[in-house]
């Protein structure tokens, strides 16, 4: 499981899947806009702001993850 939750597996997922598609907004700007509006009603815009956004929520767990085992270690 640590191997499916490595930098070089993660990064990549997140750009290309988390910015998908790139012109001429990524998907994921354009639904935080959205949200941030108070126009994201829909269920299918709902499902495409968690479709975009797990790679980059999954890469940040990792990251303080890392952090946290990091601080305990000294």
């Amino acid at each position: 499981m640590k191997n499916l939750l490595s930098y070089p597996i993660l990064m990549p997922i997140a750009l290309l899947l988390g910015l998908a598609p790139y012109y001429p907004q990524p998907h994921v700007v354009e639904k935080l806009k959205m949200l941030l509006a108070g126009t994201l009603q829909k269920p299918i815009d709902v499902f495409d702001l968690c479709w975009h956004a797990w790679p980059f929520a999954l890469l940040a767990l990792r990251m303080l993850l890392d952090l946290r085992l990091k601080l305990k270690q000294g």
